[in-house]
């Protein structure tokens, strides 16, 4: 089978940027709506699609939110406006990546890998309407919809990868999927489906804006009290705020680099309450060597997050709820922000002309990829980082930022501040460091206009 793979990735001229791993598979539920409105979902969805490369989008479902309830069924328009703007703008992105033409859509689901943008008629087919009423007193034999029965069918996939469930909105759609499996097979397939699936909220939107504080109204209570062994939950009170908050303040880059150009840029619009709230649920899910989503202690893109009581004083999930725990995500958040920011700005340059900057390649002691390098070490050990042999493959000069993540590990080693603009660092293991775990976060630049960035994370483990 992989041979067939490779031979059809051949054939289609796919110069991929990474190294043909598959992607992470996304669901997306939104509570989209008029643009002059509720302009933030439109946002992220542009931001979204300017990311197909890197995500395997498995579907785009409208849904409750805090906007609405019920959900309009002619909202899902603004949706679809959004996908016919990438279907426009997808033939200068391919060229980004040096693909040169579309898998057959039968072929499409399941097997595409990263630097492949899927064709927009894949995309329109995973679109769908979910949940339009809110509250998990809706929950039950009459809600089952378009979306909950494609999510049902996703996790029966013979895939091992992970479904992200991004909740932009309410929840309610997986809610409905989970309440029907629950009905109709045996506690075991209940367990092995939860077990595909990961969700990740931003706020808990299973209600309207003027109920937001009535938890017990929502599902997603529901599904961190039933089911909290087998569902991860990942419910971000941090990021998200201060998504919207850091692009307020930078509107004026914003305006000026995507608004209007191309396509996609020409659906974005003005904010009204803050800058897509929605989109760190995605990010999160972006492989660029930063974290492991898996993992939500390792900040990434999309902040950082610990597994805590919640909101709601009865129920646990990953969250930033925690007054020490949101100062330090939204402090990797802001320091993250302008590299998500300014590698959006490259795309859409990408999809208005079919040119632009490619991101450099960060490689690590000589190993190339995204997933974390794990370095097993005696304590009293000094480990040497070396990258020096990553590259731009647009020929430009590097930089290179070296830090160790806090809020991860039980002891802070520290890379010292002369050394950590080097390309290579040596890191000192006390002698009293046993059974514990250093994060290092190695960041390099290309010196282009943009600044793109790429990351590799090494965790050194001592015994």
């Amino acid at each position: 089978m992989k041979k067939i793979l490779i031979f059809i990735c051949i054939a289609l001229g796919f110069a991929f940027n990474a190294y043909a791993q598959d992607k992470p598979r996304v669901v997306i539920l939104t509570d989209i709506g008029r643009p002059d409105l509720e302009p933030d979902d439109t946002e992220s969805l542009v931001h979204l699609l300017c990311y197909a490369d890197m995500l395997e989008i498995e579907g785009i479902i409208t849904s409750t939110g805090w906007n609405c309830d019920p959900y309009p069924t002619g909202s899902a328009a603004y949706r679809d406006s959004v996908v016919e703007a990438y279907a426009t703008d997808v033939h200068m992105l391919m060229k980004r990546s040096g693909q040169r033409a579309f898998a057959s859509l039968n072929k499409e689901n399941g097997w595409q890998k990263i630097g492949y943008w899927p064709s927009a008629e894949y995309i329109r087919s995973r679109c769908k309407m979910g949940s339009q009423r809110a509250g998990i007193g809706v929950i039950g034999k009459d809600n089952d919809t378009e979306g909950s029965e494609l999510i049902i069918r996703l996790a029966d996939e013979k895939d091992d990868r992970p479904i992200w469930v991004c909740a932009w909105g309410g929840a309610n759609t997986l809610a409905q999927a989970i309440w029907k499996v629950q009905q109709t097979r045996t506690p075991e397939q209940l367990k092995a489906f939860l077990h595909k699936l990961r969700l990740f909220t931003i706020t808990d939107q299973d209600m309207v804006w003027s109920m937001r504080e009535n938890l017990a109204y929502s599902s997603h209570q529901w599904m961190r009290r039933e089911f909290a062994d087998d569902l991860k939950f990942v419910w971000d009170e941090g990021a998200w705020q201060l998504q919207c908050e850091l692009g307020k303040q930078h509107w004026q880059k914003i305006q000026q680099h995507i608004q209007g150009h191309a396509t996609m840029g020409k659906q974005y619009p003005d904010y009204k309450y803050g800058v897509e709230g929605d989109t760190p649920s995605f990010l999160n899910a972006i492989p660029n060597g930063l974290h492991n989503p898996e993992e939500p202690m390792q900040a990434g893109w999309s902040g950082y997050h610990t597994w805590a009581l919640t909101k709601d004083s009865t129920t646990y999930a990953w969250t930033s709820v925690q007054e020490s725990v949101m100062d330090l995500s939204e402090w990797y958040y802001n320091h993250f922000y302008l590299d998500n920011l300014n590698d959006f700005i490259a795309r859409i340059e990408w999809a208005e002309t079919g040119q632009g900057n490619h991101n450099p390649v960060a490689i690590i002691n000589g190993k190339k990829g995204t997933d974390a390098i794990v370095i097993e070490a005696e304590a009293g050990q000094t480990i040497k980082l070396d990258a020096s042999k990553s590259y731009d493959p647009d020929r430009e000069k590097l930089s290179f930022f070296w830090m160790q993540q806090e809020g991860i590990g039980k002891t802070e080693v520290g890379i010292p501040e002369s050394d950590n603009d080097l390309p290579t660092v040596n890191v000192h293991i006390p002698d009293t460091f046993h059974n514990d775990e250093i994060h290092i976060i190695c960041e390099v630049h290309d010196n282009s206009r943009l600044s793109l960035p790429a990351y590799r994370r090494i965790i050194i483990r001592t015994k």
